[in-house]
C-alpha cells in the first residue's frame, strides 16, 4: 500500500510552517502576481522563505501560475518562471497551454503539475498532458470515484494523480466561473474573484403566461444562497483513495487561518497515517468530529459517491462556527507561555490545544492570565492590535508555534 503525499494550502510563510509542523508533506503557494489567489498573503520574498525553509525539512513546495493569461501577460510569466527556476520550485501548478510551453523553454527542469482549472476528466486528457511534458494532472473535482479509479489504471504509468478531498467547492465547473467578474468587475481565472456564488440573492420566478408579475423566492429573510456550495469533505472514504493509488490529496484554502489548517491538516495527517498502520481499523468518525469543529459551512461528498448527489448547496450562507474558534498560537513556551491572540479571551475559557500527529486536543482551562507588556494579572483580554499577546499557564506538551482553539460559551 502506497502512501499518498498530503498537500497543504500556503497564504502565507507563516501558514506554511503551519502546515507543515502539522503534517503536510507539501505545499502549494502562489506567486505576488500570476496565480488564482492573488489576495493570499504570498510575496515573492516570502515564497523563496518558504522553499528554503521546505527543503531544509524534506518537504516540497508548488507555485501556481494558474491563471489564463492575455498575451500581455507573458512577459510576467516569463519574469516568474525564471524566478522559480532559480529557488528550485518542486513544481509549477498550470492551466494554460501558453504558460506550459513558457515552462518547458525556459525551466524544463521544474516539474509541470495541470491545474483542476484545465478541467482534466478522463484519461485521455491524462495521456494530452502527459505527451505535453505534465508531470502530475490534477483532477477536476466533478468526478466519481468510479471515474477516478478508471484513470488510475488506464493513465500513464509515470504520470502521478492529485484530487481535493477537503475545502471549499466553487460554483463554477472546476473553478472556472465568470460570475465574479459579470457582478464585480473581478475575474476568477486570472485571480481576483470576489466569491460572488456566496453572496445572498433575492431570487423571483416569473408565470410564463403573465410576464412582469415577478413572485419572490425567499429563504429566509436574508434571501437565498443557491449558488453556495457546501465545503468538499472526504474524510471517510480516504481508504478507497489510498487504495485506488492516488499520489496525492488535497487541502483547498491559501485564504483560510491557521487555526484552520493546523485542525483540517492533522485530521487528514492522522486519518492517513491511520490506515496505513491500520486499515481494518478505519475509524473516520474520530477525524470528522476534529473537521467539524472547523466547520463554517455544511460539508459534502460532491459527486464523488454519487454523480445524482443532490446535497450540496448551502442554502443558509453560513460563515461561522456557533462552538469553536481560533484561541491563539503559541509564540513561547515558558513558565508563564506567550500567546499570540485571535480572539477575546478571559479566565475561566476552555480551550483545546492541537498536538500535531495526535487526533485528540489535550483540553484545559485558563486559571490565570497575565498582560504581556506589564506582567499585571488581568481577567480578559480583547484582540486590539496585529500580534496582540498575553501570557497564561499551558500544558508542559506544547511547542512553539502550536495552536488553540477556543470552545465558546
Amino acid at each position: 500500500m502506497k502512501k499518498p503525499e498530503l498537500l497543504a494550502p500556503a497564504g502565507s510563510f507563516e501558514k506554511a510552517k503551519v502546515a507543515f509542523m502539522y503534517g503536510a508533506d507539501a505545499v502549494y503557494a502562489g506567486t505576488s502576481s500570476l496565480s488564482l489567489r492573488t489576495r493570499a498573503e504570498m510575496e515573492d520574498s516570502d515564497l523563496a522563505n518558504t522553499i528554503k525553509y521546505a527543503h531544509s525539512i524534506g518537504k516540497k513546495v508548488y507555485t501556481a501560475i494558474n491563471i489564463y493569461a492575455w498575451d500581455e501577460m507573458y512577459d510576467e510569466v516569463k519574469k516568474q518562471v525564471k524566478m522559480l527556476s532559480e529557488l528550485k520550485v518542486d513544481g509549477i501548478i498550470v492551466a494554460d497551454g501558453g504558460i506550459v510551453e513558457v515552462i518547458k523553454e525556459i525551466a524544463p527542469n521544474i516539474p509541470i503539475h495541470i491545474s483542476t482549472q484545465a478541467n482534466t476528466v478522463s484519461y485521455h486528457s491524462c495521456k494530452f498532458w502527459r505527451n505535453n511534458g505534465a508531470e502530475r494532472v490534477i483532477l477536476g473535482r466533478e468526478l466519481n470515484k468510479n471515474q477516478v479509479k478508471s484513470m488510475m489504471d488506464n493513465k500513464p504509468r509515470d504520470l502521478e494523480i492529485e484530487i481535493f478531498v477537503h475545502g471549499a467547492i466553487c460554483f463554477g465547473y472546476s473553478g472556472r466561473c465568470f460570475l465574479s467578474d459579470f457582478l464585480a468587475g473581478r475575474s476568477a481565472n486570472l485571480g481576483d474573484c470576489a466569491q460572488s456564488c456566496r453572496w445572498a440573492y433575492n431570487v423571483y420566478v416569473e408565470e410564463k403566461n403573465n410576464p412582469g408579475n415577478l413572485m419572490p423566492v425567499d429563504d429566509d429573510k436574508n434571501g437565498t444562497y443557491i449558488f453556495s456550495s457546501k465545503d468538499l469533505c472526504l474524510i471517510k472514504e480516504i481508504p478507497e483513495i489510498i487504495d485506488m493509488g492516488v499520489e496525492s490529496l488535497k487541502i483547498e484554502g491559501r485564504l483560510k487561518t491557521e487555526y484552520y489548517l493546523a485542525s483540517v491538516v492533522n485530521a487528514y495527517r492522522n486519518a492517513i497515517d491511520d490506515y496505513i498502520k491500520n486499515p481494518k481499523e478505519y475509524d473516520y468518525t474520530k477525524y470528522l468530529k476534529e473537521l467539524e469543529k472547523t466547520k463554517t459551512r455544511g460539508l459534502t461528498t460532491f459527486y464523488f459517491n454519487d454523480r445524482n448527489n443532490k446535497d450540496f448547496q448551502e442554502y443558509e450562507g453560513k460563515q461561522y462556527n456557533a462552538e469553536y474558534e481560533f484561541g491563539g498560537k503559541v509564540v513561547e513556551v515558558k513558565e508563564q507561555s506567550v500567546i499570540e491572540i485571535k480572539n477575546k479571551l478571559r479566565v475561566g475559557d476552555t480551550l483545546e490545544l492541537l498536538i500535531p500527529n495526535e487526533i485528540k486536543p489535550i483540553e484545559f482551562k485558563i486559571d490565570k492570565m497575565w498582560d504581556f507588556e506589564t506582567g499585571e494579572e488581568i481577567e480578559h483580554v480583547n484582540p486590539g492590535k496585529a500580534e496582540q499577546k498575553v501570557k497564561f499557564i499551558i500544558p508542559n506538551s506544547a511547542k512553539q508555534g502550536y495552536i488553540l482553539r477556543r470552545r465558546k460559551l
